[in-house]
């Protein structure tokens, strides 16, 4: 008899048998306050009436129109939709079915534009599991672990977490610049770098949001040295953040490269990057394809997504729901001593635990999802110790359902502290 592989490993013991809206439900119909979104990846909500029936009717007409072979109308039309959303001059599109691969399709697009071999990510990033963005995270041995050698000519810079470095925002910024300029000065001449790959929000990494001064210091670097710059958005974009790419709220920055997935489709398997025409046409011949990308029904799902983001103004609600939830949860922080900091930007909220000495303490942060979990709030980890509870809920989610997770929380908090 076939089973799942060991190795992957539940964060809840719930069986999901159906969904609906900001709710999971197992066999029995208990409910749960999902506030996983399948790792920030069904925007808008589960089940989304409008998502269903996009996704039923284009079922009808093709499922599978592979697009080195044919092109397709609901391709053709999400690549018009996604110029309305993305930035400007990122004008043209290649489309895969994971995260992953977004990556190490903007990866090799930097490599052959540039004709240059190396790349800079900065500590605790997660750009992916295959071998290419597998060498470029940092969020983690586990991702890494005993495959390698991995790819090489990748360097690791500073990521300005003011927490963990004790600093101000401004002086931690300020530390991460210096350590990239010592990292193009040390290990990756710039004449040799093509790219710098930065999350505007680390996910894995523990939720850490980019100062808008440390963007805007890669741009001014990147411009001065001839370096393509690639903002990871998978985690971050379609409105996650309360604006509709995180990167926005460096007013005026845009990056040369984009990579997309997670909400992108509201659950089914697609991903893109986004780059000026001029830059996407010094690909390869042959280096864009794969069987699965732009898949019609992931299309059809993609449109009606957007449709349901502009319409419902989730966007908008990310970020007012997201401004109480921060709210909340500081306020039980205030309460809870092991909870040492709480980060939030939009709807991607993380709570920090840490022991008296300030060291990360994981088992208290388990402890806590555990007890939320048999509440009947799912929550995730995060974070290269696995120290920070992250809240990433649907874009649809209400003041109310904020409000009853809060509560939901709070109580976690406090039956697991006093199960230490």
């Amino acid at each position: 008899m076939s089973q799942l592989s060991p190795m992957l490993k539940q964060a809840t013991p719930v069986v999901a048998t159906r969904g609906e809206g900001m709710y999971l439900f197992d066999a029995d119909d208990r409910r749960y306050l999902d506030f996983t979104s399948g790792v920030g990846v069904t925007n808008t909500g589960h089940c989304h009436p409008r998502v269903v029936e996009a996704v039923q009717r284009q079922a009808g007409r093709l499922i599978h129109g592979q697009y080195t072979t044919v092109l397709h109308d609901q391709l053709l039309t999400l690549s018009e939709r996604l110029g309305e959303v993305l930035p400007p001059g990122l004008d043209s599109l290649f489309y895969m079915s994971s995260g992953s691969e977004a990556v190490e399709a903007a990866l090799r697009l930097a490599r052959h534009a540039t004709g240059r071999q190396n790349v800079i990510v900065f500590d605790g990033s997660f750009h992916g599991r295959t071998m290419g963005a597998a060498a470029m995270t940092t969020a983690g041995h586990r991702f890494r672990a005993a495959i390698g050698p991995v790819m090489p000519g990748v360097a690791v810079a500073p990521f300005p977490d003011a927490f963990r470095l004790g600093l101000s925002e401004e002086e931690a910024v300020e530390h991460a610049l210096r350590g990239l300029d010592r990292v193009l000065a040390t290990v990756s001449a710039p004449e040799e770098t093509a790219a710098m790959f930065v999350e505007p929000v680390l996910g894995e990494g523990g939720y850490v949001p980019a100062p808008a001064g440390f963007l805007t210091g890669l741009r001014e670097r990147a411009d001065r040295h001839g370096i393509l710059l690639v903002f990871d958005e998978i985690q971050t974009g379609f409105g996650r953040t309360g604006k509709f790419w995180a990167h926005q709220y460096s007013d005026g920055l845009v990056p040369d490269i984009l990579t997309t997935a997670k909400g992108l489709a509201s659950g089914f398997p697609l991903s893109a990057i986004a780059a000026p025409a001029a830059l996407m046409a010094k690909a390869r011949p042959g280096s864009q394809g794969g069987t699965y990308g732009g898949n019609a029904v992931a299309c059809a799902a993609a449109l009606a997504t957007l449709d349901v983001i502009r319409e419902e103004r989730l966007v908008a609600n990310a970020a007012e729901q997201g401004r109480r939830l921060a709210d909340g949860l500081r306020r039980i922080a205030a309460d809870a001593p092991a909870i040492a900091d709480v980060r939030a930007l939009g709807l991607m909220a993380g709570s920090e635990f840490c022991r008296p000495d300030g060291s990360p303490d994981p088992e208290a942060a388990q402890r806590a999802q555990r007890a939320a979990s048999d509440l009947g709030l799912l929550l995730l980890s995060c974070g290269v110790h696995g120290n920070v509870i992250r809240m990433i809920p649907a874009l649809v989610v209400s003041a109310e359902q904020i409000d009853e997770a809060l509560s939901l929380w709070a109580k976690a908090v406090s039956s697991s502290a006093a199960a230490a």
